[in-house]
């Protein structure tokens, strides 16, 4: 089947076209949710609760841009909206603020399951900002905005979160 013909069976929603997308789209947006849940079974109701929003808005999709990119979007949404509602962003004074410099965290090669293990144990609000920056290329007035914090939150959150995997990979190597 055609993205498109999926695309357009998921519109009308056929089972059929919607196991089909699950089955095309379920690793790549798997992988997103790890990378923002705290563990396996978090991410798995996570990507349960993506698919459900892709399902419902379908229609929103406008054939402009990629489809992936779009179902990757929503998934990130879904799982920052989760995390909104749990309000898990402290707010910082400005000039509370740590320099976060660009430097990254990983300079050698470190087994996969290592840093997504020490990434999932830094606490929630670590954890998204750290995520969003590092690994999605977010800027801190896009996190800022899509999270409800400051963008001085965001740059504080970061450089705690680099500092906590800092800890960790020192320990790591020794």
């Amino acid at each position: 089947m055609t993205l498109e013909a999926l695309i357009q069976g998921c519109k009308r929603k056929e089972a059929n076209a919607q196991s089909e997308l699950y089955k095309r789209y379920s690793g790549v947006l798997f992988g997103i949710c790890l990378r923002y849940s705290p563990n396996r079974t978090e991410a798995e109701d996570n990507l349960q609760d993506a698919f459900i929003t892709i399902f419902t808005k379908v229609e929103q999709f406008k054939e402009k841009g990629s489809f992936e990119g779009w179902i990757k979007r929503v998934t990130v949404n879904t799982v920052l909206q989760k995390y909104r509602k749990k309000r898990v962003f402290e707010i910082k004074e400005e000039s509370q603020i740590e320099d976060v410099g660009e430097e990254e965290v990983f300079d050698e090669g470190f087994p996969l399951d290592f840093l997504l293990k020490i990434i999932q144990e830094l606490p929630e609000r670590y954890r998204l900002v750290f995520t969003m920056y590092v690994m999605d290329g977010y800027s801190h007035k896009e996190i800022a905005e899509m999270l409800g914090i400051s963008d001085g939150t965001s740059k504080s959150n970061l450089a705690r979160a680099r500092g906590i995997l800092k800890i960790k990979v020192v320990a790591f190597k020794k």
